[in-house]
C-alpha cells in the first residue's frame, strides 16, 4: 500500500510500540487517529488523539464517532496494538486480572475491528494488524491468561483474513518477544533492558509490511531480540 494521504486508527499510543508506530506512519504522511487511556507527548498536525479504553464497547462506538468526525472513516489501515498483561500462578491470578486481559487483548480487538471493517470493505481496500506477541505462539509458566489472549489474536486474525481477503483487506499479526516498554512494570524479578528488542524496530516491522504491494500479503511475523542475555 502506498502510505501517502492514506488515515489510520492506532490503538494504545500512550507510549511503547503504538507511539513508535504512530510517528513512523506521520513521517510516511499519514493521517492518524491515535486512541489511548493517556495523551502521548506528540503533536502533529495530522495527528489526532483520541481518548479510548478499548476494552469498552460504548467507548469504542463514542471514540469512532470523533475520529469520523476528525479526519473522516475512509481508514485504511489499523493497528490494534492496546494490550495488559498480569503475570501469575493460576491459583493467584485474580479474576479481574484475568478478566481483562481477555477484555482488553481480545474483546478489544472484536470492537474496534467490528467499527472499521464495513467502509474497508466499501473501500476494497485495507490492512489491519493485530498486536499479538510470541505468548501466542507457545505456553509460558504462570502466563496462562496472557498467553490464552495472544492465542486468540492468533485465530481471530487468521479467520479474519479469510473472511476479508476477497475485499481486499489485509490481517496480519506481529508476534514480538521482548521488548523495552513497560509491560515488564507489574512483573515482579523483571525490568525492561537494552538487551530487549526496542519498541521503534517492531513498529517499523509493521510499517514496512503495510509498505507491500497490494498484492502481497504477510500473514505472521515472529521477532525476537537476538541476544536477550547479552554476550
Amino acid at each position: 500500500m502506498k502510505l501517502e494521504g492514506k488515515k489510520a486508527i492506532v490503538t494504545g499510543v500512550s507510549k511503547g510500540i503504538g507511539l513508535e508506530t504512530v510517528k513512523l506512519l506521520l513521517k510516511k504522511n499519514v493521517i492518524v487517529a491515535g486512541w489511548g487511556r493517556t495523551q502521548p507527548d506528540l503533536q502533529h498536525d495530522n495527528f489526532t488523539f483520541v481518548v479510548c479504553d478499548v476494552s469498552q464497547e460504548k467507548a469504542v462506538e463514542k471514540a469512532y464517532e470523533e475520529t469520523k468526525e476528525a479526519i473522516g472513516d475512509d481508514i485504511s489501515i489499523l493497528v490494534n496494538n492496546a494490550g495488559f498483561g498480569k503475570m501469575g500462578k493460576i491459583e493467584e491470578m485474580s479474576t479481574e486480572d484475568w478478566k481483562g486481559m481477555f477484555d482488553v487483548n481480545v474483546h478489544g480487538i472484536f470492537f474496534v475491528t467490528k467499527k472499521v471493517v464495513p467502509k474497508m470493505k466499501q473501500m476494497d481496500e485495507g490492512h489491519i494488524i493485530n498486536v499479538a506477541s510470541i505468548a501466542g505462539l507457545n505456553g509460558l509458566a504462570s502466563m496462562s491468561g496472557y498467553c490464552g489472549t495472544k492465542h486468540a489474536v492468533r485465530g481471530i486474525s487468521h479467520s479474519l483474513y479469510m473472511e476479508l481477503r476477497e475485499f481486499g483487506i489485509k490481517v496480519s499479526t506481529i508476534y514480538p518477544g521482548s521488548v523495552q516498554t513497560n509491560f515488564f512494570d507489574d512483573i515482579e524479578g523483571v525490568q525492561a533492558h537494552e538487551n530487549m528488542m526496542r519498541p521503534e524496530d517492531v513498529a517499523l516491522t509493521m510499517v514496512q509490511t503495510i509498505e507491500t504491494h497490494p498484492n502481497y500479503f504477510v500473514a505472521d511475523i515472529e521477532c525476537r531480540p537476538l541476544r536477550p542475555k547479552g554476550k
